[in-house]
């Protein structure tokens, strides 16, 4: 038999979720064949598989040691506090992080090099070395994504509770608001709102505007004109649905495709920027996180808003862009 103690990060996960994270990989018949048998008990009695654990509740499993040695989580992390430059703000409910470009927020399994929620953990082992323990069932997630290419505010949740309830602002988005700047192609005159269905293609991993007959999903974007500068414009943007390659998609289907764009983007002016300026990156900043009426466990950020500073990359382009309008204009 193997025990284990629900800690507060774990509170409010499943039974069933709770054991299969602690035998993370173990096969999933494996898991239900222990609820089958009763091999689950909470506090000296069997629970169904839907039980809501708490903290603090005891958990037996009724395994052997050698089981347990083969279905427990195989751990490649260790300590590393690299993330700590990159945080916006931490709490022991969440922690925003300002994501670099070429970074992927989780790996899709194909991919080398640390994500983001690996550098997210950790950095957690390296503020608690015992973080990261075999009774933990619970691993810190993100609540949405970027494009690896796009920088900017990612929201993490540390514990279940408070990555739920991230998980349904973000699908609800009535108490939570993001802002984008990008850099676009041509001049954007006055502030407007983009409404186009999208339609992803999973195999080629591209979208494109079509309409909801055919598939694809409503889809809205709200800019802003920050400024234009000489045949370019820096945009604020919020995108009120949360669709794949959104912003993207729409700046492009209305002619102002972001710059340094390789996939929806203008091919000859990622060029021009990239001999011109030594840019070949994608203009694209999630900027701003801003909160509405919160409950438990995330009030205490009720009406509280959250920056991540442009790269400096960006901000040298566009000083870049002002001083060439100003050279060529004398």
């Amino acid at each position: 038999m193997q025990t284990f103690i629900v800690t507060e990060r774990e509170n409010g996960l499943s039974l069933e979720k709770y054991v299969r994270k602690v035998l993370s990989i173990a096969p999933l018949s494996f898991i239900y064949r222990l609820f089958r048998k009763k091999d689950v008990k909470v506090n000296g009695h069997w629970e169904d598989r839907k039980y809501v654990v708490s903290a603090s509740d005891e958990i037996a499993i009724y395994i052997t040691d050698e089981q347990f040695e083969e279905f427990k989580k195989n751990k490649s992390y260790s300590p590393n506090d690299a993330l700590k430059e990159l945080i916006i703000y931490e709490d022991n409910q969440i922690i925003l992080v300002n994501k670099p470009r070429g970074v992927l927020v989780q790996k899709d399994g194909k991919e080398t090099g640390k994500s983001l929620d690996q550098m997210v953990v950790e950095y957690l082992m390296s503020q608690d070395i015992n973080f990261l323990t075999e009774e933990n069932a619970f691993m810190p997630g993100p609540a949405h994504r970027l494009d690896r290419n796009t920088s900017g505010i990612v929201a993490f949740g540390k514990t279940h509770d408070a990555l739920q309830q991230l998980f349904t602002l973000f699908k609800e988005r009535d108490a939570i608001g993001k802002h984008y700047v990008a850099l676009v192609k041509g001049r954007v005159e006055k502030n407007g709102t983009i409404e186009a269905p999208l339609l992803k293609d999973s195999e080629s991993n591209t979208v494109k505007v079509t309409s909801v007959s055919k598939g694809a999903k409503n889809a809205k974007t709200i800019y802003k004109v920050i400024e234009t500068i000489d045949e370019y414009s820096l945009l604020d943007l919020t995108i009120v649905t949360g669709r794949t390659h959104q912003i993207r998609v729409h700046l492009a289907y209305i002619g102002h495709p972001v710059i340094g764009d390789s996939k929806y983007g203008d091919f000859k002016e990622n060029v021009y920027f990239e001999k011109e300026f030594g840019f070949k990156n994608q203009f694209l900043h999630a900027s701003e996180m801003h909160f509405g009426h919160l409950s438990e466990p995330l009030e205490h950020l009720s009406s509280r808003m959250f920056t991540a500073p442009m790269p400096e990359e960006f901000k040298t382009l566009i000083i870049k862009l002002k001083e060439k309008k100003i050279n060529d204009h004398q």
